[in-house]
């Protein structure tokens, strides 16, 4: 009996057990009665189809996953992964050409396996409940973009990793830990530059009363930006939302134009605080510790089953390389993942509460982010009473009830 095949088995069933008994708790947790707080925001109407959204949405991924699981189940026991192996064998290149190969083609037969689901999500789904606005040019621009950035940034980055670890010996993790983590960084200035403008447009946000009253809040609170840019987010959907990007004297606020159009000016200024308060409290440099460690973790795990023969019968591999170490290795670190997404998803739900928090204080106005809020998920559709589960195993942010309760009382 091979003990690698049965744990990943196991894994694959057990994680598809997990998500399906938290998709049932999420559907059962639905309720019908408007919680009181939303009252003023909701009609029975709307509230129906925020309800509506979400059992669809969570019908949709049970499915999605179920066919997910089939599928991956069927290619590892008939020995897929050999077959890709083989096929990229036969190009006769070297190990880093042939690991570039092998995985290009695993990722290529994933990405056909999720094209009708995203685009049922987009143009069904999404479509029904009045939010995407997404074409089928720019649909399919942006996969191919996204195709272009994975072979020019991930196909370096990928080659980096395999040739540390057929080269530099027992210490190759730490070096794929550093040198990995390195361009990550880098990734984080270039991505407002360069990468970001190739999906969205970005608009310096014109004078008035929005760009007066958020120029005299930054000053207030001795915050130095960049610019004010409006994105245009209508181009895919009308959901609202608002972020930080850059770092140092580089950072930019950008607000979607459908947040613009949605919020008024005191609304927009309390969101924008907000996000101020991720800054004040340095939850960027926090998490991107935190990102740092996992890397290490990740990498570590990773050298200890290089090469390792064991692995390699459970997937049926004629050949034992480094490149396929590191997709089985995927299926090994699943539990790990899992684990340290829920402590991150811990920790982002804290820091949430503590930029909410610098808000309601520095504006002296908690009212407006709180109605803000109300009016994102009212426009978002977001479900009010999520299961418990779901948001300690899921959720990055707090739900909304929660939140405003919490602001209630600052």
């Amino acid at each position: 009996m091979n003990y690698w095949l049965v744990f990943i088995l196991a894994v694959i069933v057990l994680s598809y057990l997990l998500e399906s008994i938290v998709s049932f708790l999420n559907l059962k947790a639905l309720s019908p009665e408007l919680p009181e707080e939303f009252k003023d925001v909701f009609d029975k109407e709307k509230y129906t189809q925020s309800q509506g959204y979400t059992r669809e949405n969570t019908r949709f991924s049970f499915i999605q996953n179920s066919v997910s699981t089939v599928i991956t189940l069927i290619f590892l026991l008939v020995g897929g992964f050999n077959v890709v192996d083989s096929f990229a064998r036969g190009f006769g290149f070297g190990e880093i050409l042939t690991g570039l190969i092998f995985t290009c083609v695993l990722l290529a037969l994933s990405m056909l396996l999720g094209m009708p689901f995203s685009l049922y999500s987009t143009f069904i789904i999404e479509e029904k409940y009045g939010f995407n606005r997404t074409t089928a040019k720019t649909y399919i621009l942006d996969t191919l973009k996204a195709i272009g950035l994975a072979v020019v940034i991930g196909g370096p980055v990928l080659a980096l990793v395999l040739w540390f670890f057929i080269s530099a010996g027992q210490f190759a993790w730490i070096y794929c830990w550093l040198g990995v983590f390195s361009i990550t960084l880098v990734l984080q200035f270039l991505a407002p530059v360069i990468i970001m403008p190739l999906f969205n447009k970005f608009t310096p946000l014109e004078s008035g009363e929005l760009k007066d009253a958020i120029m005299a809040y930054t000053s207030s609170e001795n915050f130095t930006i960049k610019g004010v840019y409006v994105m245009d987010g209508s181009k895919r959907s009308t959901k609202l939302n608002a972020f930080f990007t850059g770092m140092g004297k580089f950072k930019k606020i950008v607000f979607f134009d459908t947040l613009v159009e949605k919020l008024s000016t005191p609304q927009i200024i309390g969101v924008l605080a907000h996000e101020m308060g991720h800054y004040k409290h340095k939850h960027l440099i926090k998490m991107i510790f935190a990102s740092f460690m996992q890397t290490g973790i990740l990498f570590y795990f990773l050298s200890l089953v290089i090469n390792n023969e064991q692995l390699f019968a459970a997937f049926s591999m004629t050949h034992v390389s480094v490149y396929a170490s590191l997709v089985f290795f995927g299926f090994l670190y699943t539990p790990v993942s899992l684990l340290l997404s829920t402590i991150f998803n811990a920790i982002s739900r804290k820091h949430e509460f503590e930029a909410d928090e610098y808000a309601a204080k520095s504006t002296k106005q908690p009212h407006y982010l709180v109605e803000s809020l109300k009016i994102l998920s009212k426009t978002n559709l977001s479900n009010l009473t999520p299961h418990p589960l779901n948001v300690f195993l899921h959720y990055s942010h707090p739900p909304v009830l929660q939140r405003i309760k919490a602001l209630r009382t600052t």
